[in-house]
């Protein structure tokens, strides 16, 4: 759980860091509602870029920054929507896009919600205790730039296999970069290095997304509004919001699917995993290409009793789709099928995952039979910026993308999309995949089997993680007082 308890000395500490840095912290109510930041920090961020490694930018980690790499202020949410003619569904599947915050990922917002709370009860130090973040990619990029810009030292911990634009940019941004054995399903080598660290003695603060109350907490309270602003402005008199769906990951952003449950009782939560490694759906492993959605486990942070169905991805398909995307052939034959020039300038805001995410709502929208007066929301977590090494690597392995590349990948994955490993959750399969947890977490992590009881019977568990944002604005605020800035 997080907590909330007060450390005297260590927070004098940081807020004398603070201080020296000049550092604002932005509360969750400024980043659900960016009307509410000061005038004074929209006015100095006129100078400031989008991925500057400016205290500053803390108050753009939110879903409503205007979309410009330089000096821009806050407007509505970013998204899209796509057409019929590219997903072969009438219904409508809005897309947010993450790749106007900080680091181009809106994984910098879940690091931010599990170090602020720490920072600001003086549980962090940030003059002496190193943030350590672990990760299959934008996480860990998130934390060390959210580290960065709070004056501490950080670790990113990431598997060797992640494209070269993940370790380029962070080599300017972390104090330190450690690449564990694998790509995206090698989680359980991320947690051996984590559990060395530890024993190490150093002084430092494991972030691990994949059981920090933080990631789930900050999506809950700032993207699951940022969805609810974008449904209800895309939703007709007769329209009807349906469900989310999202690849799981560290199940950060699922936490969304709460909020707008809450706000939309009848929607639905969808969880997406790559088919080459189908812990959701069939209790199995292997490994898959769907960069920065890691498996073989369940994330401590999912709330599985509210998920209502797992869809299983063919990683080949987001393979052959960013290329489709990003390749002026498959740019040329989209054109052809009557997919508006201003919808394919904006398909790069899709990275790997986004279009897993995509694909998704297409089957989701299939699976039910929707039609153009139904509604799906999902999220490019960040944008083709980090995966331009891929393609290269993909032509070489493949050769040139061609006109009959680009017809093979938008009927089989575009408008071939069928209902193949989709799976509605009964209330045991439900209890089948949260038991899945013991193995990780209890028998290796140290959780408790009261705790993980607690998950799951519990009615006010998630809840009481629900309302801890108020409190964590307060401790903001007092933060900010201390430090003094105005």
């Amino acid at each position: 759980m997080i907590d909330l308890t007060v450390q005297d000395e260590a927070l004098s500490s940081a807020v004398d860091v603070a201080r020296d840095r000049s550092i604002r912290v932005p509360t969750f109510k400024q980043m659900r509602d960016p009307s509410l930041i000061p005038d004074s920090v929209k006015s100095e961020l006129k100078d400031v870029g989008l991925w500057d490694l400016d205290p500053r930018n803390l108050f753009r980690i939110n879903w409503h920054n205007e979309p410009a790499a330089q000096g821009g202020g806050f407007g509505a949410v970013n998204f899209f929507e796509l057409p019929p003619e590219l997903t072969g569904t009438q219904a409508r599947i809005l897309v947010l896009e993450g790749k106007w915050f900080p680091t181009g990922a809106h994984k910098v917002g879940a690091a931010f919600g599990c170090l602020v709370p720490r920072l600001v009860t003086g549980q962090f130090d940030p003059a002496t205790t190193k943030a350590v973040w672990p990760s299959t990619g934008n996480y860990c990029r998130g934390g060390a730039y959210d580290s960065n810009l709070l004056g501490c030292e950080s670790i990113a911990i990431l598997p060797e296999g992640m494209s070269r634009e993940r370790f380029e940019w962070l080599e300017g941004v972390a104090g330190e970069i450690i690449k564990t054995p694998g790509s995206e399903s090698n989680v359980k080598e991320i947690f051996d290095k984590c559990n060395e660290l530890r024993a190490s003695g150093e002084d430092l603060m494991i972030f691990n997304q994949f059981d920090e109350f933080g990631n789930y907490l900050w999506h809950y309270a700032v993207t699951g509004p940022a969805m609810a602003e974008v449904i209800e402005g895309a939703l007709g008199p007769r329209d009807v919001f349906q469900g989310l769906t999202v690849t799981t990951g560290s199940a950060g952003t699922i936490g969304a699917g709460d909020y707008l449950k809450q706000a939309y009782p009848t929607s639905k939560i969808a969880a997406g995993e790559a088919v080459q490694c189908p812990t959701i759906l069939y209790n199995g492993f292997g490994e898959h290409r769907i960069e920065g959605i890691g498996d073989k486990h369940i994330p401590w942070v999912h709330n599985v009793r509210n998920t209502d169905m797992a869809i299983g991805l063919d990683d080949e398909a987001t393979i052959s789709l960013i290329r489709l995307f990003n390749e002026p052939e498959g740019v040329s034959y989209l054109i052809d099928q009557g997919v508006k020039p201003d919808l394919i300038e904006r398909l790069p805001l899709l990275g790997i995952s986004g279009v897993g995410n995509m694909l998704a709502a297409i089957k989701f929208a299939k699976y039910y039979e929707l039609g153009s007066s139904d509604v799906i929301v999902t999220v490019g977590t960040d944008s083709m910026e980090m995966y331009g090494s891929r393609l290269a690597e993909l032509n070489d392995e493949r050769g040139e993308y061609v006109k009959l590349d680009a017809a093979a990948s938008y009927h089989r994955y575009l408008l071939g999309t069928a209902i193949d490993h989709v799976h509605e959750l009964s209330y045991y399969d439900r209890k089948r995949i949260h038991n899945l947890k013991y193995y990780t977490w209890v028998e290796q992590q140290g959780k408790t089997f009261d705790e993980i009881q607690a998950q799951w019977y519990d009615p006010d568990y998630w809840t009481s993680i629900q309302a801890l944002v108020d409190p964590i604005d307060e401790l903001i605020e007092a933060f900010n007082d201390r430090v003094g800035l105005g």
